[in-house]
């Protein structure tokens, strides 16, 4: 059977970082996602779906998402059962996030909460540049690309 769900929409608030009594991290946040068609009366309808991720997933989004980031979610779609104050039997669905990544650049998001991302992997740390991003390096081809010895045949990674 196949439970996946993938998700693209932007933070409707802060992520709150919590902790259960053990110690393991837990967030939830609310992505609003555009509906892909509009409503009878021209206008484009938006869902605003649950999400709750855990453990490291929970600390990245907590460290790298603010209210208007755009995400995107990967995970399952779980269905919950519970009684409200009245003793009412209620029923909420909600993501479990499994994986969650950007949606949008830093440059997009200067206007909506924008964040310091760590460099990309392979991108030397002393060319990073916080604010600017990565920079090529000076002098030679400015396409990023340099031209490799040939001295033993074997690739360089």
């Amino acid at each position: 059977m196949l439970n996946r769900i993938v998700l693209m929409g932007r933070l409707t608030r802060d992520p709150e970082l919590r902790r259960t009594q053990n110690g393991t991290a837990v967030t939830s946040f609310s992505l609003a996602v555009d509906r892909d068609f509009k409503s009878q009366s021209g206008e484009k309808e938006t869902d605003f779906i649950d999400i709750v991720a855990w453990r490291s997933t929970a600390e990245f989004v907590c460290n790298y998402f603010s209210k208007g980031r755009m995400a995107v979610v990967e995970g399952r779609l779980q269905i919950r059962d519970w009684k409200d104050r009245e003793g009412n039997n209620r029923r909420s669905a909600e993501v479990m996030a499994d994986n969650v990544y950007f949606g949008d650049s830093k440059r997009d998001s200067a206007g909506a909460g924008g964040y310091d991302a760590p460099p990309a992997y392979g991108a030397p740390v002393s060319s990073y540049q916080s604010g600017g991003g990565y920079s090529a390096p000076s002098g030679g081809d400015s396409s990023g690309f340099a031209e490799l010895d040939d001295q033993d045949g074997e690739l360089p990674f």
